[in-house]
């Protein structure tokens, strides 16, 4: 939808909010587990106050300050998995770790860039989520992180523009999108699905609003003609 139409047809999006505290919980520590928060809360540069993260070096940070999962997703996954076991985890909201829900917003329809106005502030999407092992911990399930990468049912993160006061009683309303906007799905798609393709690396170095360390990753392997090893990050394992 062009900018000029967002003033008739504004696309707001109703939200859950979640924030957690770093803890000793399925072998390693992490903020994964989340309780939801019904209150308004500030969102500074860096994320939700009193959400905290265990491995600053790959989760947080001004790229990653906010982390979104679609609330549809889950459903997929517990049909994929459920009942697989007895004491298979329900598959719902907030087990991916994210600080925000909503219906209606997929990799398929949100793209980098996208500003969005919520409540005082105003927040962009900055990258794809990249999926890790303690995923595969947190839901019993050996490669889900794999899984999500595959079928690009991975969320996204973003980057805060403006901070503020939200709640969940403010809708997220988009305010912003690029022309020639990528979605996140098909930045998934450039980025893992033909990760040496001369365009595909091209694309997402030159992509405005995406992230720059994802750039970097691409420039890399097209000099080196590599592409770097995921199954660290994905199994925690060469």
């Amino acid at each position: 939808m062009p900018d000029s139409l967002l003033q008739i047809r504004p696309q707001t999006h109703k939200v859950q909010i979640y924030i957690g505290q770093v803890k000793h919980h399925y072998g390693f520590d992490s903020a994964i587990d989340k309780e939801t928060i019904n209150t308004g809360i500030y969102l500074s540069k860096l994320g939700l106050a009193n959400d905290t993260t265990a491995d600053k070096k790959y989760h947080g940070g001004l790229e990653r300050a906010l982390h979104q999962y679609p609330a549809e997703h889950y459903s997929f996954w517990q049909h994929v998995f459920s009942p697989r076991n007895d004491k298979q985890p329900r598959f719902e909201a907030p087990g991916m770790g994210e600080n925000i829900s909503a219906i209606g917003m997929t990799e398929e329809n949100v793209c980098i860039g996208d500003q969005y106005q919520w409540g005082d502030a105003i927040i962009e999407v900055s990258q794809p989520r990249l999926p890790c092992f303690k995923l595969n911990s947190r839901w019993d399930v050996t490669d889900i992180s794999v899984q999500m990468q595959t079928l690009n049912r991975c969320g996204w993160l973003y980057r805060v523009i403006k901070p503020g006061i939200v709640s969940q009683s403010d809708a997220l309303l988009r305010i912003k999108r690029l022309e020639s906007a990528t979605t996140v799905k098909q930045v998934c798609k450039l980025f893992f699905s033909e990760p040496l393709n001369k365009a595909n690396l091209i694309r997402l170095i030159e992509m405005p609003a995406l992230t720059p360390i994802w750039g970097e990753t691409a420039s890399k392997r097209l000099e080196t003609n590599t592409v770097e090893n995921w199954n660290f990050r994905l199994l925690d394992h060469p």
